[in-house]
């Protein structure tokens, strides 16, 4: 198991997690801020982790 396991809103996972990566946050398109203020989808990182692949 990840030793982080800090997780922003859009995460769907805990950093390092096998079969997650990072992504461009999608609701700030990776700037980190959403109108002005810190995106509180990925907390201003303007990454999330999701899952990769599928089924």
């Amino acid at each position: 198991m990840p030793e982080n396991t800090d997780l922003n809103p859009g995460d769907e996972a805990a950093p390092g997690t096998p079969g997650t990566g990072e992504n461009l946050c999608p609701d700030c398109n990776g700037s980190g801020k959403k109108e002005g203020q810190k995106c509180p989808t990925c907390d201003g990182l303007g990454k999330v982790i999701e899952g990769i692949g599928g089924a």
